[in-house]
């Protein structure tokens, strides 16, 4: 049986994806705990229903969903009392232009090259300028992603404090810093990323600055610490360690760097923690240009081959670890 699931394992995500599309769990949420809402209301409550089957192909969605265990995972789904959750970030991993790059897996496992390009002749990093659709998308979900682990990461790790001014390389519109910045409003803040993501950043009451560049080029200097959330992943240990160089050398002596990234086991894992790490390494293959995640002393050695002491794992949030860099 577990076998015929697999043959359909799509099945599950593409009607959960149209459900938070129609803003289904958010309707049941708003119902409240305990509350028992039928398919007939739920289809009353989605704004240009004009299919008189609605309800009834809504009721066939929400068995398949009931009984795929969602009842235990759909609170992260509504949103939170912050008004984020991670229904974007599904729509995103199961968005049209996402799915087209697991088609050229084999091809790319073949005879080479990366998935993502082979859809669609450029990298992922500058499709989205091409497509206003998807930036939106794509903003949308780092933007809820980063609201969610950023607050348990402030909750987690005290290393920001005394700290007098830090750069967020690859800080996209700036949300990670502005949380930063909030609980430490003493401190100044970079927030760095391409000249397209810089210029749809929003300004914030903290002491965000925006500045545009490329992080493979130079690093801005003059901060005591730089901080860089899920971008070593996105890229090889070749493009990792240009980056890396740049920070070592734009830091001041003792600087430090905090890095927030997923952790592959030394062994393989049958925890939920690694699973879901090997999902999003499978990710980085398909999308990106060499990314990948990476275990500890794989780490450990791309910070001894850049200057730096080494890695030092301080803390996890969730399946993500925080882990500090020092200049020597």
């Amino acid at each position: 049986m577990y076998a015929l699931q697999l043959a359909s394992a799509s099945v599950p995500a593409m009607v959960l994806r149209a459900a938070i599309e129609m803003d289904v769990l958010e309707i049941m949420a708003r119902a409240g705990p305990g509350s028992e809402v039928s398919a007939a209301y739920i289809a009353s409550q989605i704004p240009n229903v004009t299919n008189p089957n609605a309800s009834a192909m809504l009721d066939r969605m929400l068995r398949l969903l009931a009984k795929s265990g969602l009842e235990l995972v759909c609170k992260f789904l509504v949103k939170d009392e912050d008004g984020v959750s991670m229904a974007p970030l599904l729509l995103m991993n199961q968005d049209k232009v996402l799915l087209e790059s697991w088609f050229h897996m084999k091809d790319a496992v073949v005879t080479g090259g990366i998935p993502f390009n082979l859809a669609y002749g450029m990298s992922a990093f500058e499709y989205p300028a091409t497509d206003a659709r998807f930036n939106t998308v794509f903003n949308k979900a780092m933007s809820n992603h980063t609201r969610i682990f950023m607050k348990k990461i402030l909750e987690t790790y005290n290393g920001f404090e005394g700290i007098n001014s830090i750069v967020d390389v690859g800080g996209g519109i700036g949300v990670s810093l502005d949380m930063i910045l909030t609980k430490y409003p003493s401190m100044k803040g970079i927030n760095f990323d391409l000249p397209h993501v810089i210029k749809n950043a929003p300004a914030y009451e903290t002491a965000v600055e925006h500045v545009g560049g490329d992080m493979f080029v130079s690093v801005p200097k003059g901060t005591d610490a730089v901080f860089m959330k899920w971008i070593l992943h996105d890229w090889s240990d070749e493009f990792c360690t240009k980056v890396l160089k740049n920070i070592h050398e734009a830091l001041p002596d003792h600087g430090k760097l905090i890095l927030v990234d997923c952790l592959i086991p030394p062994k393989c894992e049958p925890t939920l923690e690694a699973i879901t790490v090997y999902h999003v390494d499978n990710i980085m293959m398909a999308h990106n240009p060499g990314g990948k995640e990476r275990t500890e002393k794989e780490f450990d050695a791309l910070a001894k081959a850049t200057g730096f002491s080494g890695v030092k794992l301080i803390c996890s949030a969730f399946h993500t670890w925080i882990m500090e860099c020092h200049k020597n």
